[in-house]
């Protein structure tokens, strides 16, 4: 693929992400709720299909694509499978990380793995947003020792790699850290959270004690604004979410014989999106445009629900699963400004229209 015209590489890509995602993931879904676990070959699907890469430049070996054509790909594969989605999208924080990093003996280690899908990565920044931090990182010799708590991280058990992002607990800089997962010692114990959707994304809590990180592991450090400046990106990419789930509600209405409420659906969805790209350069209201995102597909999933009728309350049910996920959805890498926007949003009267 490399070897193609950037614009045939790039539809290539869309391409082959709507087959894994309509032929591959979704066929799926339902097992991979019901099991807990997302099979290998979903794994293998996406790394042939060559979307392990979709957010590194043309100079770190990805394909150069524009932002915009990243999250679409994105929302694509969250149609497909959350669990699997959500569990991947992980990856391309430390794809970008490694692109960016001023460490070149890291980048030229992990990189081109990662770009590949050889090696699978997820991340735990969560640990630095509040004030004080759950997760510090005191000054050594030679490195830093972490310590603390990270709420949230996905993956457990099927990545390779860890971005661990911890606060200086001398000048609350965010020292972020690649490490390999299995070189990761009794000082990071993991404990299973057990969602009650998207319980295949192997999410667990991770309390660390002392962890010793070596200076050659150190992806990046940056000033605490710094890191919150580059949080827009990640609140942006987080909210291909929504319009996963509204992409597949739609489809299924289609299916249902509703396709005037799919239209409508599609149209709203068109307009939060434009909404939420054009916010990129305001976090305020980037926050408020991925709530009304989030809103949005309770709403998809809610039409469906009803379309279906009583088959939707069957375990089985499509309708059943995405309405859960559409709760998955409202928490997922949430935050105080965010959840109160959201019950704002719920409290207040709906609109006329």
């Amino acid at each position: 693929m490399s070897n193609q015209d950037p614009v045939m590489r790039r539809s290539t890509l869309r391409a082959a992400a709507l087959r894994v995602a309509d032929d591959v993931l979704f066929p799926a879904a339902a097992e991979v709720d019901r099991t807990g676990v997302v099979p290998p070959s979903h794994w293998r699907a996406l790394a042939d299909a060559g979307l392990y890469g979709i957010a590194a430049p043309v100079e770190a070996g990805g394909p150069g694509l524009e932002f915009g054509e990243v999250t679409e790909i994105l929302e694509v594969l969250v149609s497909g499978c959350l669990s699997t989605a959500f569990t991947w999208l992980q990856h391309h924080g430390v794809v970008i990380s490694l692109s960016r990093t001023a460490n070149p003996s890291l980048r030229d280690e992990l990189l081109e793995p990662t770009v590949s899908g050889r090696l699978r990565a997820g991340v735990a920044y969560a640990g630095v947003v509040p004030t004080p931090p759950r997760m510090t990182a005191t000054r050594t010799d030679d490195g830093w020792i972490f310590s603390g708590h990270a709420p949230f991280v996905s993956g457990w058990g099927v990545v390779d790699l860890l971005q661990i992002s911890a606060r200086d607990t001398a000048t609350d800089d965010v020292i972020a850290a690649i490490l390999p997962t299995a070189d990761l010692s009794t000082d990071v114990r993991a404990s299973p959270v057990e969602p009650t959707a998207a319980a295949a994304t192997a999410t667990v809590s991770l309390q660390v004690g002392g962890l010793a990180v070596p200076d050659a592991r150190v992806v990046s450090r940056v000033t605490l604004d710094e890191f919150f400046a580059n949080q827009n990106v990640g609140v942006r990419l987080n909210g291909t979410l929504p319009f996963g789930l509204v992409r597949r509600c739609t489809a299924l209405l289609d299916v249902a014989g509703q396709a005037p409420a799919a239209r409508r659906l599609r149209e709203r969805a068109d307009e939060a999106r434009v909404t939420l790209d054009s916010a990129m350069n305001d976090a305020a209201a980037l926050l408020a445009a991925r709530a009304d995102a989030a809103r949005l597909a309770l709403d998809a999933v809610a039409a469906l629900v009803a379309a279906r009728g009583g088959e939707a309350l069957r375990r089985s049910n499509d309708a059943e699963r995405l309405f859960r996920e559409a709760s998955f959805i409202l928490v997922a890498a949430s935050r105080p400004e965010l959840k109160d926007l959201l019950v704002r949003r719920f409290a207040d009267a709906p609109d006329p229209r």
